[in-house]
């Protein structure tokens, strides 16, 4: 079983290789945006209840999403393990997913971090935006502050991550095969 924390500022390719990676190793791809849609689309328990905060402008918290994650988790018993996309984003989350890994007798195996230069990434969200329809993909500037929030919030769980010597750092610069066997030499060497 391998389970890896997939890392990066928007536009850096995680979605893209989560896609490559789940297909090669039989892994479960757990996208928390695509978790929080789901259960606010469907109604559920969680989703209800994410969704009361985020009417009201406020962050869900850790509790409601690690209980979204787990469900997840459980619903995929057969799974070779599971890639997070989006999550943690802090130190606490960070705890807080250790300890569901711990509680299922599972671990993170690594944290792959996929950098790329900040210009390059504006200039693949630019052109993402034109396609999608995504208006946070659409302006510069919000798209800078999406990489402030990102270098805020999501870096400091490399130091988290490095302590245990988990973290690896790929350059996502490059064609999707050439990142993804980057990634596939980091998951080969665990």
């Amino acid at each position: 079983m391998i389970n890896l924390v997939l890392f990066g500022k928007p536009g850096a390719g995680k979605g893209t290789q989560a896609n490559f990676l789940k297909e090669k190793y039989n892994l479960k791809h757990i996208s928390t945006g695509d978790v929080f849609r789901y259960n606010i689309k469907n109604g559920t328990e969680l989703g209800t209840l994410a969704k009361s905060y985020i009417d009201k402008g406020d962050l869900v918290p850790d509790e409601v999403t690690i209980d979204m994650l787990k469900a997840e988790v459980e619903k995929n018993p057969e799974a070779n393990g599971f890639i997070f996309d989006g999550f943690p984003r802090t130190n606490a989350q960070a705890e807080a997913l250790d300890e569901l890994m711990t509680e299922k007798n599972m671990k993170i195996h690594a944290t792959i971090a996929l950098e790329a230069d900040d210009e390059v990434l504006i200039k693949r969200l630019l052109e993402r935006g034109k396609v999608s329809g995504r208006s946070d993909d659409q302006d510069e500037n919000k798209i800078r502050n999406r990489f402030e929030e990102y270098n805020e919030k999501t870096a400091p769980l490399m130091q988290y991550y490095k302590e245990q010597g988990k973290f690896h750092s790929v350059n996502g610069i490059g064609s999707i095969e050439e990142i993804t066997e980057r990634l596939s030499k980091v998951i080969a060497a665990l």
